[in-house]
C-alpha cells in the first residue's frame, strides 16, 4: 500500500491511496490543476483514480471537486449528510455521489473502506479507515477523540492524524478570540499536545508510521508539532512525520520507505 500526501492543511487537503491497481484520493481539496501534475509524477492519470472518498464540505477539502467532476466524473463516497451538503452547493455532483453508511465497510477496488465519525464543527464529518495490503487511517479536523475516533484509527499500519496548532501560538497569537474559541472546543481542531497523547496510544496498538497533519500555517510550526509528539512516544518507537502543505509525502507501508520533495 502506497500513501501520498498531496497537501494537508486549511490552505487545501487531497491524499492519494494506492493498492496494486486500485488508486483514490482522499479529499478534493486542490486544483485539478495542481492535481493532475502530482498524479502524472506518480505515473498516473485522473481517470485511474476509482473513487474519492470525502470527509466533510468544508472548503479546503472539496475545493477541486467541482472541476474534477467535470474533467473526469469520477464517483464520489460520502456518508448522507455530506453528500446532501455536496450536491445541495454542487448540483452536478448528484450524478457521481455515492452515498455510505458511517460504520460499515464497503469495497472500492481491491480495498475494504470503513468510515468513522469525527466531531468537528459541521453537521457531519468522517475520517477512513482503508484496509488493503497494508491498512491506513485518518482522521483530521475534530476537536477532541472520541471512542469512535481511536477504534477507527487502532491497529493502522499507517495513521495520518491532526497536530493543528500550539497552544501558545493560538493563544497569544493575532486570531480574533470568536476563531480562537471555535477552534479550542470540542467540535474545533486538535492540539499539539492532544495528538501526541493519541499518537502514543496508536504506537502502543501497533502503528509503526504517524503522519502529523493539517497543521495550521499561523499557530504551529512543523519542529513544535514534531517534538511534541515525540517527546510521548520516544525516539525511533515509530516514523514520525509532518504531511506537507505543499509538495508530496510519499510513504510504502510495505517497505517502509519515505520520501518527501
Amino acid at each position: 500500500m502506497k500513501i501520498k500526501v498531496f497537501a494537508s492543511g486549511s490552505g487545501g487537503n487531497c491524499l492519494l491511496l494506492s493498492d496494486r491497481d486500485t488508486h483514490i484520493l482522499i479529499d478534493a481539496g486542490i486544483s485539478t490543476r495542481r492535481l493532475q501534475q502530482s498524479l502524472r509524477a506518480a505515473g498516473l492519470d485522473i481517470r485511474d483514480i476509482g473513487g474519492v472518498l470525502i470527509t466533510h464540505e468544508h472548503s479546503d477539502h472539496v475545493s477541486g471537486l467541482k472541476t474534477l467532476l467535470r474533467k473526469a466524473g469520477l464517483p464520489v463516497y460520502a456518508p448522507h449528510t455530506v453528500a446532501a451538503r455536496l450536491c445541495g452547493f454542487l448540483p452536478e455532483a448528484a450524478d457521481f455521489v455515492r452515498v455510505i453508511r458511517t460504520g460499515e465497510a464497503f469495497s472500492l477496488g481491491g480495498l475494504r473502506v470503513r468510515a468513522f465519525h469525527t466531531p468537528h464543527d459541521t453537521d457531519e464529518s468522517v475520517g477512513y479507515r482503508v484496509e488493503g495490503r497494508g491498512i491506513f487511517a485518518l482522521a483530521t479536523d475534530m476537536g477532541h477523540v472520541t471512542d469512535e475516533v481511536l477504534e477507527g484509527l487502532s491497529g493502522a499500519d499507517a495513521v495520518l492524524i491532526e497536530s493543528n496548532h500550539d497552544l501558545d501560538m493560538l493563544c497569544n497569537g493575532p486570531y480574533p478570540v470568536r476563531l480562537k474559541r471555535r477552534i479550542l472546543s470540542e467540535r474545533g481542531h486538535l492540539s499539539n499536545a492532544d495528538c501526541a497523547r493519541l499518537a502514543e496510544e496508536l504506537v502502543r496498538k501497533g502503528t509503526r508510521t504517524v503522519i502529523l497533519g493539517h497543521l495550521s500555517r499561523e499557530n504551529n510550526r512543523p519542529e513544535l508539532a514534531l517534538r511534541e509528539t515525540e517527546s510521548l512516544i520516544g525516539a525511533g518507537t515509530a516514523r514520525l512525520l509532518c504531511a506537507p502543505v505543499f509538495g508530496c509525502l510519499e510513504i510504502d507501508t510495505e517497505e517502509d520507505a519515505v520520501c518527501s520533495r
